[in-house]
């Protein structure tokens, strides 16, 4: 099997060689740790290394860090004119104010993270880490995510939102 590398010519894995790869890094470090690998854990982890709880996992806050790292140093390894960007170009436009955008935001994380943390995980820590791991409450919670994400989709294509 050859790869082109016109599949990675836009900076992205293609997904049958990103999630094969993401299962494996999941799996194996499961197996190797008998932990998860996730990041709102390793926020929560993070919270308790700085409060000073002895029950912490303290190499998670290298994690934490290594995120934001792991992704500043591979784009400017890269060097192929990378175009920093939030994200949040079209509701900046729309609300014309940075300010009530990075107030949306903050308050938006604040509640996704209680969620995360009152759900026992995020997302996506549910969809691959807990399933890996053969939680019936992560098969459950990622049934419920796929499930109202589909709806949700349906329901807005019906309303003509593109």
């Amino acid at each position: 099997m050859q790869i082109e590398l016109t599949e990675f010519s836009d900076g992205r894995w293609p997904w049958w060689i990103a999630g094969p790869a993401l299962g494996m890094l999941v799996v194996g470090f499961f197996l190797v740790s008998n932990q998860p690998l996730g990041a709102s854990g390793a926020y929560a982890e993070t919270a308790k290394v700085l409060t000073g709880r002895k029950d912490a996992v303290s190499w998670r806050v290298w994690y934490l860090i290594g995120i934001p790292v792991g992704g500043f140093l591979g784009i400017t390894l890269v060097g192929n004119g990378f175009d920093a960007r939030t994200g949040y170009e079209p509701l900046v436009e729309a609300w014309n104010s940075n300010w009530i955008v990075g107030a949306v935001v903050l308050v938006g994380a604040t509640v996704m993270g209680y969620g995360a943390r009152m759900a026992g995980g995020c997302t996506s820590g549910h969809g691959i880490c807990g399933t890996a791991q053969r939680s019936p409450a992560s098969l459950a919670a990622t049934g419920t995510f796929m499930a109202v994400a589909i709806a949700t989709t349906f329901l807005l294509g019906l309303a003509g939102v593109k």
